[in-house]
């Protein structure tokens, strides 16, 4: 078995912001799997001792102990991270005194990248860029170097993305759904991705494993080489829940070599087949019902 050490995550340009990244980061919401926010913190320094340094989470998750977590389990190396979070609130008063929270918990006067949780309609879109909207919060929190980037996230309709990433000129990155079988239904990697490659934003994949439901098609190292092989994808998040998963992440990274067109195909067919015809809403409940 190939061990893990620190060092051995590959790193990228993470699009237009210039900085260089993981291409593997530890994602937030799985804090829920400890059983208190000190075993989680735990983890969490544990996980950068193997040279995780890219850290995504959200006000939302654990409600809140996520973030505290993660502020006491990166207390004293925060500037060797990148360190994010993200709101769900629409509207300035409210993303402004979430992301005070968000900072106060997190143990730092600064994030590398807020973003916008869970972007999911329309009138999403209508109420952010909105006089009043969230979007004010976020650029006179840039202004204030309350934090260095902003983006969005969201999982139910990749026109949704494609309409706010054309309705903003200002993204510095995205976060969407991406993996084997999303080709099957309400595709991300067809429909959305190619815009934030046209922007130029930086891209971070989730629902990387499909909330585990493409392992009983793929093995966890085919399911990241595939995320990392796609086009302008620059970091997959990772909701690793034990120092093992973290490791076996990393060993599927460590000397990545991206699939071939042809792989990437056989991957597809393997994904879908593998699923029994379970892809579409039935899998990917987080999406819209077309």
């Amino acid at each position: 078995m190939v061990t893990v050490k620190a060092g051995d995550i590959p790193t990228t340009t993470f699009g237009k912001t210039g900085v260089q990244v993981g291409v593997i980061a530890q994602g937030g919401a799985r804090m829920d799997l400890h059983p208190d926010v000190k075993t989680a913190a735990a983890h969490v320094r544990r996980v950068h001792e193997l040279g995780v340094t890219y850290f995504d989470c959200a006000r939302s998750y654990w409600d809140g102990r996520a973030e505290e977590a993660y502020g006491i389990g990166l207390h004293g190396i925060r500037n060797e991270v990148f360190l994010t979070t993200k709101t769900q609130k629409r509207t300035a008063k409210e993303a402004e005194q979430d992301l005070e929270t968000s900072l106060r918990l997190l143990k730092t006067d600064y994030v590398d990248l807020w973003q916008m949780h869970a972007v999911q309609s329309g009138g999403d879109i209508e109420t952010i860029l909105g006089p009043g909207g969230a979007m004010e919060a976020f650029e006179a929190a840039k202004r204030a170097g309350k934090c260095r980037f902003v983006g969005f996230t969201g999982h139910a309709d990749p026109e949704v993305h494609v309409a706010l990433l054309r309705a903003y000129d200002n993204w510095d990155t995205v976060m969407l759904p991406l993996h084997a079988a999303d080709h099957a239904y309400l595709s991300f990697e067809q429909t959305a991705l190619p815009v934030a490659i046209e922007r130029g934003v930086g891209v971070q994949a989730m629902k990387v494993f499909g909330k585990a439901f493409l392992l009983r098609a793929l093995h966890p190292s085919e399911c990241l080489r595939y995320v990392l092989s796609q086009p302008g994808v620059h970091v997959a998040i990772c909701g690793a829940g034990t120092q093992g998963q973290m490791e076996d992440n990393i060993r599927a990274v460590q000397n990545l070599r991206k699939l071939t067109p042809e792989e990437t195909v056989a991957v597809r067919e393997r994904a879908v087949a593998g699923l029994g015809g379970q892809t579409g809403h039935v899998m990917e409940y987080w999406k819209k019902k077309a």
